[in-house]
């Protein structure tokens, strides 16, 4: 029923020629008080009016990326740091990175890469991704090896810290992660 009445309300205003198309000029109203007719047209968007979010502008690595390609999507964000007055060179006194990158962090964070989106927590499908390489992993020898606490990731080793497990997870996990990748297209 609900359909029925907007196709007849819909054929309606199309008889009575209230519609205009993005080629036609809207009617102008006349001097003298004429009608103006409403239409859905709203002119040229402009950038402001975007549902884009600083999020949505952020680069995003790829699980196919090599060094030379993270270190270049890296540039703008370290380049935002350097002039935010943070000196990348410089390490802390604990050792674990630049001073002052709290402050310069926050005002360049839209510039920081986001992981590939097989590991994303925002990927619905992150979980169901690292289950894959798991079993993948498992597949190629590795003995010890679990999804990660926080179901997007892996660990290898298991509690004794198998050393062959280990090294057979990173030296297979590229060509789990590209091969569950490709499966999933």
């Amino acid at each position: 029923m609900r359909k029925q009445l907007m196709a007849a309300l819909c054929g309606a205003v199309l008889l009575a020629g209230g519609c205009s198309t993005a080629d036609e000029d809207p009617p102008a109203a006349s001097s003298t008080g004429g009608a103006e007719v409403a239409t859905l047209q709203t002119g040229t968007p402009t950038p402001a009016a975007s549902a884009t979010t600083p999020q949505d502008e952020r680069p995003r690595e790829r699980l196919d990326d090599t060094p030379e390609d993270q270190k270049e999507r890296l540039k703008p964000y370290t380049k935002c740091l350097t002039e935010h007055g943070v000196d990348i060179t410089k390490r802390r006194s604990d050792g674990t990175g630049a001073d002052g990158i709290s402050e310069a962090g926050k005002a360049c964070e839209h510039l920081m890469p986001l992981p590939p989106w097989e590991f994303d927590p925002a990927n619905p499908e992150a979980k169901d991704f690292a289950r894959d390489v798991v079993k993948c992993l498992k597949g190629k020898g590795v003995r010890y090896v679990e999804v990660g606490a926080d179901g997007t990731g892996w660990a290898f080793g298991g509690k004794n810290n198998d050393s062959e497990s280990i090294s057979k997870g990173l030296k297979y996990s590229p060509a789990c992660e590209r091969e569950v990748a490709a499966k999933r297209k």
